[in-house]
């Protein structure tokens, strides 16, 4: 009997220690990491300016010329972007962005030239209802002030399902970076409005 009693021990103590083991090696599990940029998609860190005369075309007359580009692949390239950190004035993948540094980037990668400032995209194109937004029309923002009605913070709208609009942005809130969020309370009190740069057969 007591022989019977040692083996059981003995299978308990192993059980317990197969236990412990995994739970130590559940506890050791390092944090998930950030989202990693696509090397392979994001070549580089230039960013090619705009001649002055295609800035004074935009803030003049509104235009931003998008060739072939279709928004699916502004998109497609902007999602590989998730996870880059936020830095003021940056349009730099290897530090991070901003959000007007953000936009700068993806339609950069396309040869489409844009504003620098998100202030600088007021007048830009055709303002549409947001009940009516596509995925690839840019939706702006107040800065955090949101009495002060001027742009100063914008985004992509990512997706407009089910009466939810997604967008996805370079912010410095909590978040901290590339992202994509829905369009809910906090930004509605500072919705400015959406454009579409876009001709509708692109969409």
């Amino acid at each position: 009997m007591l022989k019977y009693k040692i083996i059981f021990a003995k299978q308990l103590l192993l059980v317990f220690s197969v236990f412990q083991f995994l739970s130590g090696c559940l506890d050791a599990q390092k944090p998930a990491k950030k989202p990693s940029v696509n090397k392979d998609t994001v070549k580089n860190s230039t960013v090619n300016y705009p001649p002055k005369k295609i800035v004074n075309q935009y803030r003049n007359a509104g235009i931003i010329e998008t060739a072939d580009t279709k928004p699916a692949e502004i998109l497609a390239f902007a999602k590989n972007l998730i996870g880059i950190p936020y830095l003021y004035a940056s349009t730099d993948p290897a530090k991070g962005f901003d959000c007007s540094g953000f936009i700068t980037y993806v339609f950069n990668h396309f040869n489409i030239a844009v504003p620098r400032s998100s202030v600088d995209f007021t007048n830009v194109r055709t303002e549409v209802d947001y009940r009516n937004a596509k995925p690839g029309d840019l939706i702006l923002f107040t800065g955090t002030d949101s009495t002060i009605r001027i742009v100063g913070h914008m985004g992509i709208v990512e997706s407009f399902e089910n009466e939810v609009l997604k967008f996805i942005h370079s912010t410095s809130g909590k978040a901290k970076g590339v992202v994509i969020t829905e369009f809910g309370k906090y930004y509605k009190s500072r919705f400015v409005k959406v454009i579409r740069i876009f001709p509708d057969d692109k969409f």
